[in-house]
């Protein structure tokens, strides 16, 4: 049997799962987050494993063994809670990723100017023009169908976030063998963090964001063998390398990189420049910032097609307009596409709202992280009320212990989401957002406007359905 394809035709094993989980998890826009806490990173993403990570793991196995549906969440929350509820859900899951794709083409826009002008990094009219070049030139390449995109997407993907994030963990180990001065004490002292000032936990809201797509191999259970055996330790060695990975990444930043001189946004390739300067390597600052690019823009190009699908089943479901459900000739929803590009384009004038574009890509980061949350608040209660509503169903991966067991584990889950959501209305200290009254309400005022639309198209359509009910009965 290979990680790839097994005897008995199963098309996924364990390796195969771990690698869905690697590449749905590891980003390198979070790095700079994390690595702001310094040594206590360590501890914060010790945590957020035990009560997010961990928690989210295991969840989606179950619930994606019991209902092997093509939908994922969509159908666990429908099958839960209704078919309002799974809309809602599967439309918060959308949205949040269009919300996203500011701040990871941010990112990439950030790394093209430190090509051209690092200074560029912080003009917000540049990043703007930037972002939305990239985002509408992605949307019409998906418009001709995405079989060769998402094959060069994934190659792009692996190359320009697994190939940088070893080579930074590289450098880092080199130059604290090297006894090279670093920006972090690595001590017991260092390692516990400060709870005193919200402000100082901000970040945290980025970190735990950072580790969200888990569920993404869960919705493959169809196709893993023995999912019992497989799921349980495909999420293990997954959450060792992903942990690992995102840790150590973080550290090598810390260590380099002043904290008051830290950029949310161009962290990474700071660390990278004083790297190989220190090392002799300038020429290399070039290939590294191509290759996050590369990655970048390959990334963004698969998840512009990604999530809509889920989006596209409840439209062929009944739950949302007819007209989102539209496709082309290849099959790609391209209502879909354009409604996102159009929300996109609106969401991008926070550049011109905020005062800085470090400012924007946090306000930005957080909104991403509160909507998400709040899909995973349904997706932990979906599997409480699952095992109390078809407590018969066969589950070839069961969380241990019974009852208690689901309710502990959806507990600290649930426990973990709220918190993340309160923590995203206190800016962080190491930011410029101007009046705290502007930044909570944007993030108040977008949550609502972005939260609204699935029950007012959901009632509106059902209306719409009860009179030509009434016409065809007249």
């Amino acid at each position: 049997m290979t990680g790839l394809q097994s005897k008995s035709g199963k098309a996924l094993g364990i390796f195969s799962l771990m690698m869905i989980n690697i590449i749905a998890v590891d980003s390198l826009r979070s790095l700079p987050f994390s690595a702001a806490y310094g040594f206590s990173l360590v501890f914060y993403y010790l945590l957020a494993t035990v009560v997010f990570f961990v928690p989210v793991s295991l969840v989606s196995a179950e619930l994606a063994t019991a209902m092997p549906n093509k939908g994922g969440i969509y159908v666990w929350v429908r099958e839960a809670f209704g078919e309002l509820w799974g809309f809602v859900v599967i439309w918060l899951q959308w949205v949040y990723n269009v919300v996203w794709y500011p701040t990871i083409l941010s990112f990439i826009a950030a790394t093209f100017a430190y090509l051209i002008d690092p200074s560029l990094a912080e003009s917000k009219v540049f990043m703007l023009l930037c972002v939305l070049g990239i985002f509408w030139g992605a949307t019409l390449l998906n418009c001709f169908g995405m079989q060769l995109s998402s094959l060069v997407s994934t190659i792009g993907a692996l190359i320009g976030t697994l190939l940088p994030m070893i080579c930074i963990i590289g450098l880092g180990i080199i130059w604290i063998a090297q006894g090279k001065p670093m920006q972090i004490q690595f001590s017991m002292a260092s390692f516990w963090p400060s709870l005193h000032d919200p402000k100082t936990l901000s970040f945290l809201l980025a970190l735990i964001f950072g580790l969200v797509g888990m569920e993404m191999s869960a919705v493959h259970a169809d196709e893993v063998e023995k999912p019992g055996h497989a799921f349980p330790r495909a999420i293990l060695y997954s959450t060792i390398i992903i942990i690992l990975s995102l840790v150590l990444s973080s550290l090598a930043i810390s260590v380099v990189v002043p904290n008051h001189e830290l950029s949310v946004v161009t962290g990474l390739l700071q660390a990278y420049h004083i790297f190989l300067v220190a090392f002799h390597m300038e020429w290399a600052e070039s290939i590294v910032a191509t290759l996050i690019i590369i990655g970048g823009i390959g990334g963004v190009a698969t998840w512009i097609i990604g999530p809509t699908k889920g989006l596209l089943v409840a439209a062929q479901d009944g739950s949302a307009p007819a007209f989102l459900a539209r496709t082309t000739k290849k099959g790609v929803p391209i209502n879909i596409l354009m409604v996102q590009a159009t929300i996109f384009t609106a969401l991008c004038s926070v550049f011109l709202l905020m005062p800085t574009v470090s400012s924007s890509y946090w306000v930005l980061t957080a909104m991403t992280a509160q909507l998400a949350m709040i899909v995973y608040v349904a997706l932990f209660a979906a599997a409480v009320w699952l095992r109390y509503k078809h407590p018969h169903v066969h589950r070839p991966y069961k969380i241990p212990f019974g009852k208690l067991g689901i309710w502990l584990t959806s507990l600290f889950g649930l426990i973990s989401c709220f918190v993340a959501i309160g923590l995203g209305f206190f800016p962080p200290a190491q930011l410029t957002v101007g009046r705290i009254a502007v930044y909570e309400a944007i993030l108040v005022v977008g949550i609502i406007v972005l939260t609204l639309p699935p029950f007012i198209i959901y009632l509106w359509s059902h209306l719409k359905k009860k009179r030509k009910g009434r016409v065809v009965i007249g």
